[in-house]
């Protein structure tokens, strides 16, 4: 079946009049975004791109982002007109209590939702990753002859996109290794919230991006023949990401407010939107109307859609079978942790090592045992240890499992959750750990959309000495913590760091963060407990023989300060138990029986961690003693700083001591 531009306005249109009802009937919403860009949507979904609703998760789908996620009416419109499980019922449920239309899209390919998108420009930088993974999956399993891995990333960005850092990252990232798999649309309507982008934009977008080393075209976004000739000459360029941008009209329908920054994120109003409706030839009186002729047109496009897929299918079964099917399953299926465990290093008691160089002696063994293991630092793995030698590394125009991101935090923790996002690979990223704060958003949109990212964070304290109080994270415990779905694990020595490796790479659902030291801690003598305990988040690590005086909380390098300040504290007459407490995240998903055993509630609690105290008041009590770091840190010798602040062995001890006797 040809489609015509009457046929590709009658889409369009559809989309524009479902999108006012939508956000009408909800009270809440963004119809301009929708309505503008309708007439470049109608061409994607019906002469563009490649899907299968029947199989969401067919690996050589097309992947489209809605970076400017909050016009998620024109995303919802699609997927209903195209085949995916998305009723006229959803669409007037759109924007309430436990719909599938959510008020900005939440990542669940059964339903074609690529990623989570809504912060600007994290949908932007989520398919640099998508396109990267598929890239990487493509070299691997293409061979010779006809590929099984071609597809394309598209995305659709705006403005608020584009003026975001984090586009500006990536966008020299996808450059630079020379990405031809993505066509991203720039939806230039020149309007954000505050009225014309003349206000604070005012650079060559074209400009900018040619530098970046992408293809760029320019292009009416109202203009089918336009867009789709755009679309057609960007999947030939296969060297360089290509970026249309599209002049588009916010709101194009609306007769009083198209072009204006009144129709960006409130509902029309309904004269406006009957007003609407009659200006693009439509009843006005009608609302979550879709013409026969819509469901007709996407109905042939199904079939083609078919054909294509069956064709790909039967392409695979030839090319992908024995042992390459063996590797392809191996990387869509959960490493066997145990058998990992039995492949790691052993670190023997008493000796003296760095968390961050054992994980990177575990990460080498990662890297042996597991081909879809990738990731690289904000060029800082020579420090974090995760540069593995001997293993292919990004480049100019290359890429490799050791990826070089630079020196651009939120791009590589966005990139990363677009490699997560599509599958097949174990994404890890690496940095200091004062400079979670430059990736936070996207470490948040990761928990929120239950994704395997794997963060490696080194230097995790004032330990890190003489560079100071900006490169010594105070409060970034506290802070990574109160993330939910985020399971935080800060090891006490070596042994703990193989078991905190182990437990983020079984965690399917959601995203682990390894806090680690930079300074050497000793590799401690278990008496009454296995390193395998991280598995509960605390366990006793050092215990007495009656009844505690007193149970001291720590983590990361102050469990070994406080099992010394604990046999000080013996020679004195003081019971104390020492509690390892890796991860409160683990910690909080044990029975209620477990946890009062290790931490009992008629004995009296200190905490001793490098970091700020709040949030352990819900384990210790508001009562306790809290010796943490509630102040910036100081330039000096780690060594120095530790007797200056009282993380001593013997500091600690006396505090206890003193707390006891009040």
């Amino acid at each position: 079946m040809s489609i015509s531009n009457s046929d590709l306005k009658i889409v369009a249109d559809t989309v524009r009049t479902l999108s006012m009802d939508a956000i009408e009937k909800a009270k809440s919403g963004h119809p301009g975004m929708p309505m503008g860009c309708a007439d470049i949507a109608a061409v994607l979904w019906t002469k563009v791109m490649r899907y299968n609703p029947d199989d969401p998760e067919w690996m050589n789908r097309d992947r489209f982002i809605l970076s400017a996620g909050h016009g998620t009416m024109l995303l919802y419109s699609m997927l209903h007109f195209s085949g995916y499980d998305y009723s006229i019922e959803d669409i007037k449920n759109f924007r309430q209590l436990g719909s599938k239309t959510p008020g900005h899209p939440e990542f669940n390919v059964r339903l074609g939702i690529e990623t989570t998108t809504g912060p600007l420009g994290q949908g932007f930088a989520n398919g640099i990753g998508m396109a990267l993974a598929s890239k990487m999956l493509a070299d691997e399993f293409n061979g010779d002859g006809e590929p099984i891995i071609d597809h394309y990333i598209y995305s659709i960005a705006g403005d608020g996109c584009i003026m975001e850092g984090i586009t500006s990252e990536a966008a020299a990232l996808a450059g630079h290794w020379g990405l031809g798999n993505i066509i991203y649309i720039y939806d230039s309507n020149s309007i954000t919230i505050e009225g014309s982008t003349d206000m604070s934009m005012s650079h060559s977008v074209r400009t900018q991006f040619e530098s970046y080393n992408w293809h760029v075209l320019e292009i009416d976004g109202h203009n089918f023949d336009e867009i789709e000739k755009a679309l057609n000459e960007a999947k030939a360029v296969k060297d360089r990401p290509s970026l249309i941008i599209a002049r588009t009209m916010i709101g194009k329908g609306s007769p009083n407010k198209q072009c204006s920054e009144a129709c960006h994120g409130a509902p029309l109003g309904e004269d406006e939107v009957k007003c609407a409706k009659e200006s693009i030839g439509c009843d006005g009186d009608v609302c979550f109307n879709v013409p026969e002729r819509v469901y007709e047109i996407f109905s042939s496009v199904k079939q083609e859609q078919k054909a294509c897929y069956d064709s790909w299918k039967k392409l695979f079964e030839g090319k992908v079978k024995g042992d390459i099917k063996k590797r392809w399953d191996s990387c869509f299926s959960a490493p066997d942790a145990e058998s990992l465990r039995g492949a790691m290093p052993e670190f023997k008691a008493g000796g003296k090592i760095a968390t961050r160089t054992a994980s990177g002696k575990v990460m080498e063994v990662l890297f042996e045992k597991l081909p879809h293991f990738i990731g690289g630092s904000a060029d800082l793995g020579p420090s974090n240890k995760t540069f593995i030698s001997g293993y292919s590394e990004s480049g100019r125009n290359t890429l490799g499992r050791n990826i070089h991101f630079g020196v651009r935090e939120h791009a590589m923790g966005a990139i990363q959750n677009g490699i997560a996002c599509y599958g097949g690979f174990i994404p890890f990223s690496a940095t200091f750990f004062v400079f979670m704060d430059y990736m936070r958003p996207a470490v948040r949109m990761a928990a929120l959309s239950h994704l395997q990212s794997i963060y490696v964070f080194s230097h995790d304290s004032f330990y890190v000495g003489e560079d100071g109080p900006t490169h010594q994270p105070v409060e970034h415990l506290s802070a990574a913590r109160v993330i939910p779905n985020l399971n935080v694990i800060r090891p006490a020595d070596a042994e703990e760091t193989v078991e905190a490796w182990i437990s983020a790479l079984k965690r399917t659902d959601g995203p682990t963060m390894l806090i680690l030291t930079r300074q050497d801690v000793p590799s401690i003598d278990r008496k009454c407990s296995s390193a395998k305990d991280l598995e509960k988040g605390a366990y006793v690590i050092h215990d007495t023989e009656g009844k505690p005086d007193i149970a001291i909380l720590a983590s990361g390098s102050e469990v070994h300060v406080s099992m010394e300040a604990a046999g000080m504290l013996a020679d004195q007459g003081i019971n104390a138990r020492v509690v390892s407490f890796p991860s409160w995240f683990i910690f909080d998903k044990q029975e209620e029986a477990y946890r009062s055993s290790v931490i009992p509630e008629d004995v009296p609690v200190a905490v001793v961690e490098a970091g700020s105290r709040t949030g352990w008041e819900r384990y210790a009590g508001c009562h306790a003693l809290f010796i943490t770091i509630d102040d910036f840190g100081i330039s000096a010798p780690a060594e120095v700083l530790a007797g200056h602040l009282g993380m001593t062995p013997e500091a600690v001890a006396g505090r206890i001591r003193d707390f006891l006797k009040r």
